[in-house]
């Protein structure tokens, strides 16, 4: 099940709105020899049973499969993959959880149990969750789960007091952001950050070019030039505005007609858009996974609005002092008792910078 994981993993970030299953089959009358290896392709199709079934080929009679979630049993635009396993002719069916989707939720156990296979259930759950937590929380809470990156000093600033950040941490923690983008299905940030750094938030590290997220802007009136890079090459790497309601309409036509996609936003007090409603529209939209890069602002208001799930800390051995730009903004908390508490899941030496990974704590949808 672990190497079946690792396969569920290449899936991140490019098979949105599916999850990111693997799959193993093993023959154990062939001394537990692995005849097919499977992952959730590009796009979400071929599903993972069904490529590794397809590696297989007869080799698949008899044998167990481990698999990450559990096989779908409705018909989308591929078949189900209880009913491949079942053709198969499999002898059994390991699996490490239930499918959250109420479609398919215990339909594909009981179909395989039905044919008279083999089905264990809820093997390593909590790694599988886990990888599959954006799907969990896109049909569990309706929106994508959101990760929160920041690259600080030791005293958690983002940049000096003229605004000058360049570089805090060192190139090998920023070649692992750009990994995270292509982990992701969707970069987001604030047009006050699109407009100071004129950034590409696209995947930089050599072979994952084309695993660029889309690009997303909070840009509630439309502030953003017809020239900025993020809107000249939209029709290449998707680009996307949330905008509120009233925006501009005419400025609306020369942006799409370049390509990018508006997203109207419904209004919150002190006239920000409403990101619980921004979350909403992302999830119909099919995006499972989040990364909000910046600035301190946006991530100031989707804190406030509890929707940071996991936090990814690089943080360098500089010291910039009091007058630089923390990596949030005010938070009005009197109270220890009002903060809230994540627990650090994992630490990373990244040169002479760290990387830590925090998770929000809360109950699991």
């Amino acid at each position: 099940m672990s190497a079946a994981f690792s396969l569920a993993r290449r899936g991140l970030g490019q098979v949105a709105p599916n999850p990111a299953v693997g799959c193993i089959l093993v023959r154990p009358d062939l001394g537990d020899r692995v005849v097919g290896r499977g992952w959730t392709q590009n796009g979400g199709r071929p599903h993972a049973e069904t490529e590794a079934l397809r590696r297989a080929g007869s080799l698949a009679l008899g044998a167990t499969a481990y698999v990450t979630l559990e096989p779908c049993s409705h018909k989308g635009q591929t078949g189900p993959c209880a009913e491949a396993l079942i053709d198969a002719r499999v002898g059994r069916v390991v699996i490490a959880m239930q499918d959250p989707d109420p479609r398919v939720s215990g339909r594909g156990y009981g179909a395989l149990k039905n044919a008279g296979i083999d089905v264990s259930t809820g093997f390593m759950e909590s790694e599988a969750k886990a990888i599959n937590s954006g799907f969990i929380y896109k049909n569990q809470l309706n929106r994508p789960f959101f990760s929160w990156k920041t690259a600080t000093s030791l005293d958690g600033r983002i940049a000096t007091k003229t605004g000058q950040s360049q570089w805090i941490t060192n190139p090998g923690a920023r070649r692992a952001g750009h990994l995270l983008r292509a982990q992701n299905d969707a970069i987001l940030v604030g047009i006050g950050t699109a407009l100071a750094d004129d950034p590409d938030l696209t995947c930089r590290i050599p072979g994952l070019e084309n695993a660029s997220p889309v690009r997303i802007v909070v840009d509630g009136r439309l502030q953003i030039p017809l020239t900025h890079r993020l809107v000249a090459d939209a029709k290449r790497v998707p680009t996307w505005l949330c905008s509120a309601e009233d925006a501009d309409g005419a400025q609306k036509s020369k942006l799409t007609d370049l390509g990018v996609k508006i997203l109207a936003v419904n209004g919150a007090e002190g006239g920000r858009l409403d990101t619980a409603h921004l979350a909403e529209l992302l999830a119909d939209e099919g995006l499972t996974r989040v990364l909000i890069e910046g600035g301190a602002g946006l991530a100031t208001h989707f804190y406030n609005s509890d929707l940071i799930d996991r936090i990814y800390w690089f943080r360098a051995p500089k010291i910039i002092g009091g007058d630089g730009l923390a990596t949030l903004q005010d938070l009005g908390i009197t109270s220890i008792n009002g903060t809230r508490a994540f627990t650090r899941r994992e630490t990373y030496d990244m040169g002479p910078d760290t990387l830590e990974l925090f998770d929000r704590n809360r109950s699991a949808p």
